[in-house]
């Protein structure tokens, strides 16, 4: 069943409305920025490999050949097939960049530089230019030459190492974690950096260096901190947690699996004494998340023992009547289907030129005043490089003579 949200009606503007935006990125954290960005009333012009695309187009499943993972990655942008290290290429990039507000862009470090379009060139050209650059490890250090991707950032974050169960090895997630996470961040750096250009005198812009490993290791925790006071690194606990207990998945009687989480100690109470068991509410070492930790064994099986004689449905129930804290874990179909889903309109339906009606998720937050909308979903290859070169006054001919040797596509 789809679910359809409550789209904002066309003239409402969303509150980056007027600012314009070049995304020069790929592989998810930069194109996941520009997207959020546009998302909430920004103009996004796609700049893509006349020739090869963004790769993010071959990511993903596809459906008679066309990319799905794209149409939404890519909405709200119009899309311009460049190649940057083009000398002619290169100049229509620094004319885009003259009357853009902000420009994202995941190069490695000196790239840029080395095709002439820098952030010292650029802001020669438009000094009020927000140049938000997403590198694996930043642009400084003894690895910020290397490549960077997601997965890296995952292993060397923490995270891998925290992330599975104590007798297995590391656990890498089976999507883009770090770059969702990174990307996120990005977005709102970009607009820290507007808010910021728009309270200076001269009005400036500014290069935002941001990595994709330190988002995730936000994500992570502070074991960092644990480790530096105290000597002690963590390691794979599963689904327990080392803070609170119970907290793990349990099977239920028809073969589902539910999620409890306990963080709060009148939840904790409202567990034990939902499966029947209030006397060990009143242990000493119950009173207090690290002391409910150390006895997850017991926990687990009083918890996990009372849901597995129970389906899902019952259990989910059971727990929202008590006040205790419980969700079902779902595949894409269950979380399709969910009717708070369908309700809130976390996923919508909206208009595809290739599919027709198509879901996707829906803008990431709400606002009362301007909210964000999908204006349209993503575009083929170079889709609209005619009408935005056309807008920096390149003739038909010109533009001709420039796909002939595919500086632009």
């Amino acid at each position: 069943m789809n679910a359809q949200a409550q789209q904002p009606s066309g003239g409402t503007a969303g509150p980056l409305d007027g600012i314009r935006v070049i995304d020069a990125s790929t592989i998810l954290a930069g194109p996941l920025c520009a997207q959020l960005l546009g998302d909430f009333g920004a103009e996004v012009v796609k700049i893509e490999h006349p020739v090869a695309g963004d790769g993010m187009r071959g990511h993903g499943k596809s459906r008679n050949g066309i990319p799905l993972w794209w149409k939404e990655l890519s909405r709200n942008k119009r899309t311009v097939g460049l190649s940057l290290s083009d000398p002619d290429g290169a100049e229509i990039f620094r004319r885009l960049a003259g009357g853009a507000d902000v420009l994202v862009e995941n190069f490695r470090p000196g790239t840029l530089e080395r095709w002439g379009v820098g952030p010292d060139v650029l802001h020669e050209i438009n000094p009020a230019l927000v140049i938000v650059r997403i590198t694996g490890f930043g642009q400084q250090g003894p690895y910020a030459s290397r490549a960077g991707f997601g997965t890296l950032a995952e292993a060397m974050s923490g995270f891998a190492h925290l992330t599975g169960e104590p007798d297995g090895p590391p656990t890498l997630p089976a999507f883009g974690l770090a770059d969702t996470i990174c990307g996120i961040a990005a977005s709102s750096a970009a607009t820290m950096a507007l808010y910021h250009r728009d309270r200076d005198p001269q009005g400036r812009g500014q290069v935002v260096d941001m990595s994709l490993i330190e988002p995730i290791m936000a994500a992570v925790g502070p074991a960092p901190t644990v480790y530096d006071q105290l000597g002690i690194v963590e390691q794979r606990h599963g689904n327990r947690s080392t803070n609170n207990a119970p907290r793990n998945t349990y099977r239920t009687g028809d073969g589902h699996w539910v999620a409890v989480s306990t963080s709060a100690q009148r939840i904790a109470e409202r567990v034990l004494e939902l499966v029947g068991h209030p006397e060990v509410v009143e242990e000493e070492w119950f009173a207090t998340g690290h002391g409910r930790a150390q006895h997850a064994e017991l926990l687990d099986t009083l918890v996990g023992g009372w849901i597995s004689e129970r389906t899902r449905d019952e259990v989910v129930s059971r727990f929202t009547e008590a006040g205790a804290a419980v969700a079902p874990v779902y595949d894409a179909r269950d979380l399709v289907d969910d009717p708070h889903v369908r309700a809130t309109g976390m996923l919508t339906t909206v208009e595809d030129e290739d599919f027709g009606p198509l879901l996707m998720h829906n803008v990431m937050w709400r606002m009362s005043r301007t909210p964000g909308r999908i204006r349209h979903t993503g575009r083929a290859l170079g889709a609209d490089t005619d009408e935005v070169l056309g807008e920096l006054g390149l003739d038909p001919d010109r533009v001709a003579e420039l796909r002939r040797r595919d500086a632009v596509a």
